[in-house]
């Protein structure tokens, strides 16, 4: 079967490939355009490691086809800081050992930062239910809850 093109803006640069029409966009990610962001966890959709975000929506890139991401923006923690400066719900994750083996981290990262931005100042609740889908198995998920609020307040900032 032939190869189809496909653009779209990752982590706010043009992106152009050619993809098999059944490619997940995981692999199209990581295999085809070199962004280990996202992690490759249990493959259907249930790990929650490989949480992207699609036009500011959280979605699994292991059950997205990349075909569907024609000419849409997609996000990953690849692009989250800014040069050395880490987006501040990355400070958070360090300051509040959030982030044990870090195998669930990005997909944690990319849950929470959507939540974000479209609620700037979640409940606990909220957060919780934003990362429902992201399995730990280090952290007993209380550090994350903590550094997701704590960025929300504004008080996860790095102290130098």
């Amino acid at each position: 079967m032939a190869k189809l093109p496909i653009q779209f803006r990752l982590n706010g640069s043009d992106r152009a490939t050619f993809v098999d029409p059944a490619s997940n966009l995981l692999d199209t990610l990581r295999r085809g355009l070199g962004d280990f962001g996202p992690k490759y966890g249990c493959g259907q959709g249930t790990c929650g490691v490989c949480t992207v975000l699609v036009d500011g929506e959280p979605q699994l890139a292991c059950l997205t086809l990349a075909v569907s991401c024609e000419g849409r923006q997609i996000e990953t923690t690849s692009g989250m800081a800014d040069g050395p400066n880490l987006h501040p719900l990355q400070d958070a994750f360090m300051d509040h050992f959030a982030a044990q083996c870090g195998f669930c981290t990005p997909g944690m990262l990319t849950a929470a930062r959507a939540l974000l931005a479209k609620n700037p100042q979640p409940s606990r609740e909220e957060v919780v239910e934003a990362i429902s889908g992201n399995i730990c198995r280090c952290t007993g998920y209380e550090p994350i809850i903590a550094a997701i609020l704590a960025a929300a307040s504004g008080t996860s900032a790095r102290r130098v």
